[in-house]
C-alpha cells in the first residue's frame, strides 16, 4: 500500500490546512477543506468524505474542489465504500484529465476493484473490472510508481483468473465432458500462459484429448509441456499417461496448442 500512502501525502501536502443529504450551510472553502482534513486524521473516514463533498458543492471552481474530489475517494476507499470511491476517482479524471495527480486516480480506481476480489469458487466479475483497471493504468502511466504496484497486483489477477477456469475445467473432466473441459483449459494456454496454472492446464489437455482419442493433439500439449515445466509433476504425469499407450510426447505444428504457446513465446 506504498503507493497509495505516496499518492494521497502528495495531496495533503499540496495544501496546508458531501453528500447530498447534508444541509447547506455556507462556509469559507478553506473551512470545509480543512475541518475534512481534521476529520480524516482523526480516522473519521465517512465524515470526512462528505466534508470534501461539501467542499465540491459549494465551491465547484475552486482549486480546492480538485483537491476535495480526489481526497474524498480516497476517504470512501479507507471505510471501504469502493463504489463511491470509484464514482468519485473517475470524475475527477473526467474533470482533470492533465492532472499531475491523475495516475493516483487510476491507482485508486484499480485498488477499489481488487480489493473486492472474491475467491475462484465464486463470480470473477471484480476479477475482470480490476485486469481491466490494472491494465489501463500500466499502459498510460507505465514510469509511475502506481504503475510498478499495479503490475505486481497485475500478475496475481490473472493468476486468479486462471484459477477460475481451472476450477470450472476440472469439473468438466470430473463429469466426462471433455470438450467443455478443453476450452477451459484452452482459456489459460492462449490467454493466462504466464500464471502458476499453465502446467496443469497442458496436462488436462493431455488428459482431455486421450479421453477423446485424439493422440496428436494429446501429444503435442505433451511436449509444450515437457519443454517448458521438465521437472514438474504434471510432466510426469503426462509422459506416464502416453507411455502407457505406446506415445511419447511429439509436438504437431499445426496444432493449436503450439501456434497459441508460440504465438507469444
Amino acid at each position: 500500500m506504498g503507493a497509495l500512502a505516496i499518492g494521497v501525502l502528495s495531496i495533503v501536502g499540496a495544501c496546508s490546512g458531501g453528500g447530498t443529504d447534508t444541509p447547506y450551510e455556507e462556509r469559507p472553502v478553506d473551512e470545509i477543506y480543512n475541518k475534512a482534513m481534521d476529520l480524516m486524521a482523526d480516522g473519521s473516514y465517512q465524515k470526512a468524505a462528505t466534508q470534501f463533498d461539501e467542499v465540491e458543492r459549494q465551491h465547484p471552481y475552486s482549486i480546492w474542489a480538485r483537491r476535495a474530489n480526489l481526497m474524498s475517494a480516497y476517504a470512501h476507499y479507507k471505510v471501504n465504500e469502493y463504489d463511491d470511491s470509484i464514482v468519485a476517482a473517475q470524475r475527477y479524471i473526467s474533470l482533470h484529465p492533465g492532472s499531475k495527480e491523475t495516475p493516483y486516480a487510476y491507482y485508486l480506481i484499480a485498488l477499489c476493484y481488487y480489493e473486492q476480489i472474491t475467491d475462484v469458487g465464486r463470480d470473477q466479475k471484480m476479477t475482470e473490472n480490476a485486469l481491466a483497471a490494472l491494465t489501463i493504468l500500466i499502459q498510460r502511466y507505465p514510469q509511475t510508481e502506481y504503475a510498478r504496484d499495479a503490475r505486481l497486483k497485475l500478475d496475481l489477477t490473472l493468476d486468479h483468473l486462471a484459477g477460475k477456469e481451472m476450477e470450472i475445467g476440472r469439473y468438466y473432466l470430473n463429469k466426462n465432458d471433455y470438450i467443455a473441459a478443453i476450452n477451459r483449459f484452452r482459456v489459460v494456454v492462449e490467454r493466462f500462459q504466464s500464471t502458476t496454472h499453465t502446467p496443469e492446464a497442458l496436462h488436462r489437455l493431455v488428459e482431455a484429448y486421450m479421453a477423446l482419442g485424439i493422440k496428436s493433439e494429446a501429444q503435442t500439449a505433451a511436449a509444450i509441456l515437457g519443454y517448458n515445466y521438465p521437472g514438474s509433476d504434471w510432466y510426469q504425469d503426462s509422459y506416464n499417461l502416453l507411455a502407457g499407450q505406446g506415445l511419447k510426447p511429439e509436438e504437431n505444428k499445426d496444432s493449436w496448442i503450439s501456434k497459441a504457446w508460440h504465438s507469444v513465446f
